[in-house]
C-alpha cells in the first residue's frame, strides 16, 4: 500500500470501474480531473489538482468509443506533462489488433508526453510483434492458471486454442498445470467468419477449456465449443482475457455448448453480466495495482508473469 507521497493516479471516462479498483487495491484515492466533450465532440480535460513533480498514472481502456477515448488519453497526458508531471505512465487497454496500429497508437501516446505505458492490451497481445512498443508487458496467464486450479480438478482438464495463433498461449498454461493440449486448425472466409476447424488432439471424456487473448462476436469459440462437445468432452468451459463481446455475441454464448465463458475485468463487464447467465468476471485490478505500487518504487513487475498478487 503506497502512502500517498508523490503519486497521483487519474481515471478516464470509459472504464472508471476499473480505475476505483486498482485506487483501492493500492490505497489511494483518485485524483480529480475533469473531462467534458462539447455539441461537436471536442474533448476538454482540466487536472483539477497539482501533480508537480508527482508520478503520475492514468488509467483508460480501448472500450467503447476507442478513438475517442485515445484521444482523451493523449489530451490527459498532455495536461499532465504541461502541469510540470514528474513522470507520466499511461495504462492503456486498446483493442488494436495490427503490429502497425500498435506501434502509431505507442508512439501517439509517448508524443503526448507519457514517459511509460503499462497496456493490458499487452495483457495477452493478440499479435506478439506488438509487444516491442509498450514498456510493461503484462499476461493474464497467472490469473487464468490460479481460476483453473480453485474451481477444477486438474486431472480431468484439456487447455485448447481456438486457433494456432493461440498455441503457445494455450501451451503455456497447459506445461504449468500439467495438462494436457489441443488445438483448433481453422480456415477464415474473411474476418470473424470461419468456414472450417480441424480439432488436434484428444478431449475425449476431459473438460475443455478455451483459453483466448480476446472474444469478439464469439463465433470462433462457440464453433469451438461445439466441435468439442461433438469430439467427447465432458464440459466446455472458455477463458479469455478481453471480452469485447459485440454484436450477437451474448446471445450467440447463451445458445451455445460453452458453460460458462471467464473474462477479465480490463472492460466493463456489468451490463454483459446481465444479459447473459453464462458470464464469469475475474478481478484483475489487484494485478494492475501492483504493478504501480511496483513501478513507483523502482521493483521488478517480471515476478507478475508468472503469479497473483495477494
Amino acid at each position: 500500500m503506497l502512502n500517498g507521497s508523490g503519486i497521483k493516479i487519474f481515471s478516464g471516462t470509459s472504464h472508471p470501474e476499473l480505475a476505483e479498483i486498482i485506487a483501492r487495491r493500492i490505497g489511494l484515492p483518485l485524483s480529480k480531473a475533469e473531462i467534458t466533450r462539447s455539441g461537436i465532440g471536442e474533448t476538454n480535460v482540466t487536472i483539477a489538482e497539482s501533480v508537480r513533480e508527482d508520478d503520475v498514472y492514468i488509467i483508460n481502456t480501448g472500450c467503447g468509443a476507442v478513438n475517442t477515448a485515445l484521444m482523451e488519453l493523449c489530451i490527459m497526458i498532455h495536461a499532465c506533462k504541461i502541469a510540470s508531471a514528474k513522470r507520466i505512465t499511461a495504462d492503456k487497454k486498446d483493442k488494436s489488433r495490427a503490429p502497425i496500429t500498435a506501434k502509431l497508437v505507442a508512439n501517439m501516446i509517448q508524443k503526448a508526453g507519457c514517459d511509460h505505458i503499462i497496456a493490458s492490451r499487452t495483457m495477452d497481445l493478440h499479435a506478439s510483434q506488438i509487444q516491442g512498443f509498450f514498456d510493461v508487458p503484462l499476461y493474464a496467464e497467472p490469473s487464468a492458471i490460479l481460476y483453473i486450479r480453485t474451481h477444477f480438478n486438474v486431472d480431468d482438464v484439456v487447455i485448447v486454442s481456438p486457433d494456432a495463433g493461440g498455441a503457445k498461449r494455450a501451451t503455456s498454461i497447459a506445461d504449468r498445470l500439467g495438462v494436457d493440449f489441443a488445438l483448433f486448425h481453422k480456415e477464415r472466409k474473411k474476418a470473424n467468419e470461419v468456414s472450417r476447424m480441424i480439432l488436434v488432439g484428444n478431449v475425449k471424456d476431459k473438460i475443455a477449456i478455451l483459453v483466448d487473448d480476446m472474444a469478439d462476436t464469439c463465433g470462433t469459440l462457440c464453433l469451438a465449443a461445439s466441435h468439442l462437445s461433438e469430439a467427447g468432452a465432458l464440459k466446455v468451459f472458455g477463458f479469455v482475457t478481453h471480452g469485447i463481446l459485440s454484436g450477437k455475441a451474448l446471445e450467440t454464448i447463451e445458445e451455445s455448448n460453452l458453460e460458462k465463458l471467464i473474462v477479465t475485468n480490463t472492460l466493463p463487464q456489468n451490463a454483459n453480466q446481465a444479459a447473459c447467465k453464462k458470464i464469469e468476471v475475474i478481478d484483475i485490478g489487484k494485478v494492475l495495482g501492483e504493478v504501480i505500487r511496483r513501478s513507483h518504487y523502482g521493483e521488478s513487475v517480471s515476478k507478475l508473469f508468472h503469479e497473483v498478487p495477494y
